[in-house]
């Protein structure tokens, strides 16, 4: 009988046949699985620790091998390519005492080949491993343990919730960053945009008009001061005479001191058609106080009437027609058939854009319109393509910009 321990415990194989053929059986099924485990070598880090703990003179041939290459400095992966190429060269015999040397320096217990793939934590590092990549692998396995998905999910999560809290200081930041662009949007919309469509129509036409309806004093003395009165929305502002040129940068300078008479119509006390255009409504922040002269205009109805005084002579017009029409409708600047002495007053609608004019006609009922005089519009070879507007808003610029 031949005794040979690959497994720790000792396993009797007949030499001879056995009457029996499953007995024959089994015996050739053991005898393939040790010639398959003596394929593979011992673990290269056991083996290794194994010849330099045994004394130098003990030291069999194969753990003499393994001292001297532990020894000579090579890195790891070579010497275990070496000792792996050492092992496959050896005959059966040979192969069987290298491993009866690893299961005598294991106290015979079998090492398989999914624990010899990769060291244990427990396991002490090599004393041949010298060069400095095998050193810190052999560190980081002192200290790190092995963790399960929940922990690193745990940290993972702990480390986001850590994050995503703001310390007071970071909450104040954000706060006052929020409030700051908020008050540049509103300040953006109120002035560029929304003080012209919304807030106009709550504002008073003219500073100087009071909140109770306007009464005129028909015996009255009528002063020297140019002004026309609107007693039904309350308007009395001034209106300027002097502006010679109908063109746009002239009418809209002129606007800031009250509304405008275009110079190549007629004035009042004299025959045929005058105008006077005033603001809707204007960006608060341009200059002049009569941005909302007209914002009221549209209320005005048929029969209403208003008041324009010049010269030391009140002028009193009733209305007969209104109606809106594109900019470029400038036929209402000219006489109105039929009528003797009339005055347009003229603004832009919507209040606060540029996209139409609002006219109102008014026809001369007192003093009679029989006596006026011949008009003395400018005469001018400039033809007007198009109504005086109200100047772009921040809204409008960026709007034709883009468009």
């Amino acid at each position: 009988m031949k005794t040979i321990d690959p497994i720790g415990p000792t396993f009797q194989l007949p030499t001879d046949p056995p009457d029996d053929t499953h007995s024959t059986d089994a015996a050739n099924l053991v005898r393939s699985k040790i010639d398959t485990l003596f394929k593979t070598e011992p673990d290269v880090i056991s083996e290794a620790i194994e010849s330099v703990q045994q004394e130098p003179l003990k030291r069999s041939k194969h753990q003499k091998f393994m001292a001297d290459l532990s020894a000579s400095g090579k890195p790891f992966a070579t010497i275990q390519m070496e000792w792996h190429d050492y092992y496959q060269q050896l005959p059966d015999n040979e192969k069987h005492q290298v491993w009866d040397e690893f299961y005598s320096s294991q106290q015979h217990k079998p090492v398989f080949a999914s624990q010899t793939a990769q060291p244990t934590i427990n396991q002490q590092p090599a004393p041949f491993i010298q060069n400095e990549d095998t050193q810190k692998d052999q560190d980081t396995s002192k200290t790190k343990k092995p963790q399960s998905v929940a922990d690193i999910k745990k940290q993972i999560t702990g480390r986001v919730q850590n994050r995503a809290k703001l310390s007071p200081k970071q909450h104040l930041k954000s706060l006052a960053f929020g409030l700051g662009m908020g008050s540049i949007v509103v300040v953006i919309l109120l002035f560029g945009f929304f003080n012209e469509r919304f807030l106009a129509p709550f504002i008073t036409p003219s500073r100087s008009v009071s909140s109770t309806p306007l009464i005129l004093d028909a015996g009255a003395t009528v002063g020297q001061d140019s002004r026309i009165i609107i007693p039904k929305i309350n308007v009395e502002v001034p209106v300027v005479y002097d502006v010679a040129t109908i063109e746009e940068a002239a009418i809209q300078s002129g606007l800031e001191r009250g509304v405008v008479h275009y110079p190549t119509t007629s004035n009042p006390g004299e025959q045929g058609n005058g105008a006077i255009f005033g603001h809707s409504s204007n960006n608060i922040l341009n200059k002049g106080k009569y941005k909302f002269a007209f914002v009221l205009l549209s209320r005005l109805e048929i029969n209403d009437t208003f008041y324009i005084e010049k010269g030391g002579v009140r002028y009193v017009y009733k209305i007969f027609d209104k109606k809106v029409v594109p900019p470029t409708e400038v036929s209402v600047l000219k006489p109105v058939p039929g009528k003797t002495s009339t005055m347009a007053l003229i603004t832009c609608d919507p209040p606060g854009t540029n996209i139409n004019r609002l006219v109102v006609y008014g026809e001369q009922i007192s003093p009679d319109s029989n006596k006026n005089t011949a008009s003395t519009a400018v005469k001018t070879d400039v033809t007007v393509a198009q109504l005086a507007g109200n100047p772009q808003s921040l809204w409008s610029r960026i709007w034709n910009n883009i468009f």
